[in-house]
């Protein structure tokens, strides 16, 4: 039984209806139809594609209904002025940059040693190549290698899109909206109460009823770790705008007084939203300094949203598993919402099939997903604490921010006494969601290097000496203008 719908509730209803089809298990979604129509433009990482692989659907078939686009990287702008980075794109990584990997990471070491060497990570990257040069991010057929990317999609279209795609597989929907929860002596969940006075009964209950955390929080009483010591941000005001020509592949974030803004390309606009901390803005003035970034008067309306940033202390509570923001939710610097929606389904049906359907390895399942969800936080805290922004008390005090996990103390020690980056992120077992690349393009990209030393060799960057440029220029030739493909 699933109570709740949008994307988080439709991803785990298709993920369970194709992964659990082995089972006798029947999956019905409750979900309320006091739901908006305009979605908040959002973008993925790479592992949605391999949710879309999963459910057999290609994508011509999804992101046309999802006013989808291709992502290749995030640009950050803004974020480090006083090291001289304006701005800095992080692409995501394709086998092609096996070739450059250890160049990247190399010419990264020998630069804080002092070297000067090159450490722009989009001048390393295949991705930030076929980005800047408006190319598609499907090769032609001689070129063996695969690349990695992202979408960017109108989030309603999306949750309704796999709506269809879920009743397609059997899921049975219901549109009701859940006033409570029932239990049993035991403490488990018994059913669903619903507006219309209907009880929906269940064995096992996914809960992805948002913010509310009806079923984990409100009814089983799991308290929520708070992440507000780390990372600021509680609100955003979103806004459309009319759709970029061309359409970018990246998404752009960038820095304001209080935040973020972020840009998302969709085929028929483009999506805008302000990340803030209430704590140093109000809503008034975020919703200005968003209209006078974005040059939009005060004749379009505003969106203003609020943010729970943290975790559950337990994701799964007896026969219940939260999914999607009643799990808990990090700031979506780094997109990965759903990308964290689709590994606690995956984790799930693993952990739950491998105890015949039975609570059997519950707790191992939490200590896995609590620790994910710590250490993405942790990814997101280090843009925020190396900032080198000055003009205005927030970012000076994400700067002077101490509350800082073991974990990415560690990572910056390594980064700042000239460790080995690619040892201490193995040793701490991080690559799954960030690996030493993705380290070191943030940490290059803010431009977090000591000063040069006053004697430099005449070699050692392994940019230039391995002719990197060279390289992927030709490796992009594989890959078409997108103005090509549209004529």
């Amino acid at each position: 039984m699933i109570a709740g719908g949008g994307t988080a509730g439709w991803m785990a209803a298709n993920l369970f209806a194709k992964q659990l089809s082995d089972f006798p298990v029947d999956i019905t979604l409750v979900e309320s139809p006091e739901i908006g129509i305009i979605g908040v433009g959002e973008g993925s990482t790479p592992n949605l594609k391999h949710f879309f692989d999963i459910l057999g659907v290609k994508e011509s078939e999804w992101m046309a209904r999802c006013n989808a686009t291709y992502k290749l990287s995030i640009q950050f702008a803004g974020w480090s002025p006083s090291s001289n980075v304006p701005a800095y794109s992080h692409p995501f990584s394709s086998q092609v940059d096996l070739h450059t990997y250890r160049a990247f990471n190399m010419n990264c070491l020998t630069r804080r040693m002092g070297l000067d060497t090159t450490t722009q990570p989009d001048l390393f990257f295949l991705n930030a190549v076929l980005s800047n040069q408006q190319r598609s991010v499907h090769a032609s057929e001689n070129f063996p290698f695969d690349i990695q990317y992202g979408y960017h999609f109108d989030s309603y279209l999306l949750g309704s899109y796999l709506r269809d795609v879920g009743k397609a597989l059997g899921v049975k929907h219901i549109l009701d909206k859940i006033t409570s929860a029932e239990t049993l002596p035991s403490g488990e969940i018994a059913s669903l109460v619903l507006e219309k006075g209907g009880v929906v009964e269940g064995d096992f209950f996914i809960d992805c009823t948002g913010f509310a955390s009806l079923l984990i929080g409100k009814t089983l009483n799991t308290p929520f770790e708070s992440f507000s010591e780390n990372l600021f941000n509680d609100s955003a005001v979103v806004f459309p705008t009319p759709a970029l020509k061309p359409l970018s592949l990246e998404t752009k974030a960038t820095a304001l007084s209080a935040g973020w803004a972020w840009q998302i390309p969709l085929q028929n606009r483009t999506g805008n939203g302000y990340v803030y901390s209430s704590k140093y803005l109000s809503p008034e003035l975020a919703e200005k300094e968003l209209r006078e970034h974005l040059g939009i008067d005060d004749s379009q309306e505003a969106r203003h949203l609020k943010m729970r940033v943290g975790q559950m202390s337990k994701h799964w509570v007896k026969n219940c598993l939260a999914v999607g923001l009643s799990q808990g939710f990090i700031e979506p610097l780094e997109a990965t919402a759903l990308h964290l929606v689709q590994v606690s389904c995956e984790l799930f049906v693993d952990h739950y099939t491998k105890g015949n359907l039975s609570n059997e390895f519950q707790d191992e399942f939490n200590k896995t997903i609590h620790y994910r969800f710590e250490r993405v936080r942790d990814y997101i805290v280090a843009h925020y604490k190396l900032n080198t922004r000055n003009d205005s008390q927030y970012w000076r005090d994400n700067r002077a921010n101490e509350n800082l996990s073991d974990s990415l103390v560690q990572i910056l020690q390594a980064w700042f006494n000239k460790k080995d980056m690619l040892k201490e992120i193995n040793r701490q077992q991080l690559a799954y969601h960030f690996d030493a690349n993705s380290w070191n393009a943030m940490l290059a990209g803010y431009g977090t290097f000591p000063p040069l030393a006053a004697k430099q060799a005449k070699q050692g960057d392994l940019y230039l000496e391995n002719n990197i440029e060279h390289f992927l220029n030709k490796c992009a030739l594989n890959f078409a203008k997108t103005h090509e493909l549209r004529s």
